[in-house]
């Protein structure tokens, strides 16, 4: 539905200012159960607007042209109505409160349920009401904009839904048992700094140059465009937490992107006001072929900045999906990557006992007969899906890295010993465009690959 930008065209074309909310409050909204839920708009300055949702009503006055209320904590449930009030008086019908989510990054979270492998059987099954999906439409902007560009609010169609957001809801949906609402801007082959403020990226020395260089007419690969476009329009509204899936584009830079994405994710939660919300991202999936020897790769550079991501950000998690690659930069399986992320926020953002992660390497420790790697997130013990371990390799202090052989000597250690190279000094770990790994845990969850130091 276009009625809320066909509204303020018409208005802006009257020259009035009735009171009018942000665009993410349609029919069918999610409200963040148990925050405080911000309400916006525009209205004439000096105008009183007042915001009525079940029993809560809440009032303030608009200053130049600009209005905010926020509503108190409440639980889960629904439906529920929001009558907006000033000159004149809009309601809503049929919403509830839930968790929402963020869901961004560049194509392989834009890729849709309709284009995913699992196509089939997600679009046969019925829809759940409970499940609301809200899909923000690609724009560019040189500032932040006021309202998200969409076509039918929170009904928006499954078939357009990124599927690793869809899928992801949708393992919430069976877990949680409330409300999820999924908020979808993504766009395909976008860099990082594109999603990222300007103010940020200021901070960041060696992203200074970029600043300075004109964007071209919807060219989204400029530093904050899509941030202005597509981000800056929904905050401060109330979500629950994040997904991202992006990097294809920043792996030649992959040097910087740690740095990179801990700034977004810190100004994301500054602008939010929701806290430090939990951040959950996906290891890049491997893509091309495999290796025969071993060698250095810009993908495994850009997983271990993602891998360090996750490791050093508050209430960030990473998932790693290294036995979903495909010869394609766009791998079709979208169900498995979403599960994985639901899995990961049943542990980070619901606090269950669950074990939600592949095995991450804690420890390399140097033995008489080689190295000994110990690996946390092992559930029940590690375990090799193969008639031997394969994908690691050391080297000395400098120089060429060899394959070496690796054996699994107890539930969480595997020592690594290579008969070209006595004592080993260096070793890697998928550490290729596309790693080879058969290392997992008892729940068949991968492990993540790394280089060690």
């Amino acid at each position: 539905m276009l009625k809320h930008w066909l509204a303020f065209s018409l208005l802006a074309a009257s020259g009035g200012a009735k009171v009018l909310p942000n665009g993410l409050f349609q029919d069918g909204a999610v409200l963040q159960r148990d925050q405080v839920v911000p309400v916006w708009g525009t209205a004439d300055s000096g105008e009183k607007v007042e915001v009525r949702v079940g029993d809560q009503v809440v009032s303030t006055v608009a200053r130049q042209g600009q209005w905010r209320v926020d509503l108190e904590p409440r639980p889960a449930g629904g439906p529920h109505q929001m009558t907006i009030q000033g000159q004149n008086q809009l309601t809503y019908n049929n919403l509830v409160y839930g968790d929402v989510y963020l869901c961004s990054g560049q194509s392989n979270m834009e890729w849709s349920v309709e284009m995913s492998a699992e196509r089939e059987q997600l679009l046969a099954e019925p829809m759940d009401p409970q499940l609301r999906l809200f899909l923000v439409e690609r724009r560019t902007a040189e500032q932040p904009a006021d309202q998200p560009v969409h076509r039918a609010g929170w009904n928006s169609p499954r078939a357009r839904m990124s599927a690793v957001g869809y899928s992801f809801g949708r393992y919430l949906r069976r877990t949680q048992g409330v409300p999820i609402g999924l908020i979808s801007a993504s766009w395909g082959g976008t860099i990082a700094e594109a999603w990222t403020r300007r103010e940020a990226l200021a901070n960041l020395p060696a992203l200074r140059p970029w600043l300075a260089k004109k964007p071209e007419p919807n060219q989204p690969d400029y530093p904050s465009q899509l941030y202005n476009g597509m981000i800056a329009p929904l905050q401060p509204y109330a979500i629950r937490g994040a997904i991202w899936y992006q990097g294809e584009s920043n792996a030649e830079r992959a040097e910087q992107y740690q740095a990179l994405l801990t700034a977004m994710i810190g100004d994301w939660r500054k602008l939010w006001g929701c806290g430090d919300f939990p951040f959950l991202l996906v290891q890049l999936a491997p893509y091309r072929q495999p290796s025969l020897q071993p060698t250095d790769s810009a993908w495994a550079r850009l997983r271990e900045a993602q891998r360090q991501v996750a490791l050093t950000v508050p209430k960030a998690a990473m998932v790693v999906i290294t036995d979903l690659g495909d010869e394609d930069i766009h791998p079709p399986r979208k169900q498995p990557v979403g599960e994985r992320l639901g899995l990961a926020a049943r542990h980070l953002v619901y606090r269950e006992e669950v074990e939600w992660s592949g095995p991450q390497v804690e420890s390399v420790t140097p033995s008489q007969s080689g190295l000994e790697v110990r690996f946390s997130h092992v559930g029940g013990g590690l375990a090799c899906q193969g008639p031997e371990l394969t994908d690691f390799a050391v080297a000395a202090s400098y120089g060429q890295f060899h394959w070496a052989q690796a054996e699994i000597t107890s539930p969480s250690t595997v020592l690594v010993r290579c008969p070209e190279i006595k004592q080993p000094k260096r070793l890697r770990f998928g550490w290729s465009v596309f790693p080879r790994i058969n290392l997992v845990n008892s729940l068949e969850l991968p492990a993540s690959p790394f280089q060690f130091p």
